[in-house]
């Protein structure tokens, strides 16, 4: 008994809408994302991001307070056998302990007002005025950064839904892919586009192989190019013409295509006006020749709609079934 293997099929972009390209032999890759720090901090992960919020305040809390311990040891702080004319830098400091927690309540202003600078030394004084200048300016790239990441549309673009299979059938007389999308919120989104790129091989006409090709592919709703109100799952067409970059595509040769349909969404938010993107992608086995989505919006005896997301990913057949016919057809033809 013979085992088939199965094509793998390599992805560009998740099906999230993640990136699966890996960036590697970059040389200088380290200095790179230092030279764009505020990109690099932006983009990481959460847990680093807590991990240098925090870091950031107890690692200058303690720099400050060894500089602090070491100004009063200079001084002769902490000598034993003080005479009583002896005016110490810090008052009330006597252990790396104290200078710690006096570096903490200066930058926090808390200011209990135990242990403070005397007059005596402008050393320490500058120095406190260079912590809270320093630390002040860290403290804001940081925080900054913190609240980018949580202000990023990157969360809203995770509510919008794309169908799990894109579908071929008939649609005002013609042959189109259809995408599905739907906004998961109650807030609405404006504005709206739906782009495609095709990426698949290609070899040009002095015979260079190329791995990838973008092409661009062309989304509409029912035929117009005005920009949709998603409020409720819309479906997108993509006419299949002799202008279309899957233009000879059919029933029969669509499982033996190598290309990757990257569909992306871009929107605005209605209550910020900020833009989000969302993305998926396609490859010819999720593309499903012959089918059309069921019907996914209700109306209920109160006169309201009702979505019903039960159905969403729900296929039918296309009642139109002289698109199947007219595949085979031109296939026989094409053998004779």
């Amino acid at each position: 008994m013979t085992k088939t293997k199965t094509k793998f099929h390599r992805r560009i972009v998740s099906k999230d809408g993640h990136n699966n390209v890996r960036i590697d032999n970059v040389e200088g890759m380290v200095k790179m994302y230092l030279h764009d720090i505020w990109t690099t901090v932006v983009d990481i992960k959460w847990r680093y991001k807590l991990t240098l919020f925090a870091s950031t305040f107890i690692m200058t809390w303690f720099i400050f307070g060894v500089f602090f311990y070491f100004i009063g040891m200079g001084n002769g702080d902490f000598e034993a056998g003080q005479n009583s004319s002896h005016i110490p830098c810090l008052m009330n400091v006597e252990t790396l302990t104290g200078a710690f927690l006096f570096s903490l309540e200066s930058q926090t202003t808390i200011g209990y007002g135990f242990r403070y600078i005397s007059e005596e030394c402008p050393l320490a004084i500058f120095t406190l005025v260079a912590q809270l200048v320093i630390t002040g300016l860290a403290e804001i790239f940081v925080t900054g950064a913190f609240l980018a990441k949580l202000a990023r549309p990157k969360k809203r673009a995770e509510t919008i839904k794309f169908s799990k299979s894109a579908v071929i059938c008939r649609h005002q007389g013609k042959t189109c892919l259809m995408v599905r999308v739907a906004n998961m919120r109650k807030s609405l989104l404006i504005q709206c586009q739906l782009n495609g790129k095709l990426f698949r091989p290609n070899v040009t006409e002095e015979g260079e192989k190329t791995q990838i090709h973008q092409c661009s592919i062309n989304f509409c709703m029912d035929s117009s190019g005005e920009c949709p109100f998603l409020i409720l799952p819309l479906t997108f067409y993509h006419i299949l013409d002799e202008h279309s970059p899957l233009a000879g595509l059919t029933a029969e040769n669509l499982p033996t295509q190598d290309f990757e349909l990257l569909v992306t969404l871009n929107a605005t938010m209605e209550s910020t006006a900020a833009t989000c993107q969302s993305r998926t992608s396609y490859i010819p086995q999720e593309i499903l020749w012959g089918y059309a989505f069921k019907p996914v919006l209700f109306s209920t005896p109160r006169g309201r709609y009702v979505a019903d997301f039960n159905f969403f990913d729900q296929l039918q057949v296309c009642k139109d079934t002289a698109l199947l016919r007219n595949s085979t057809e031109k296939l026989k033809l094409e053998d004779e």
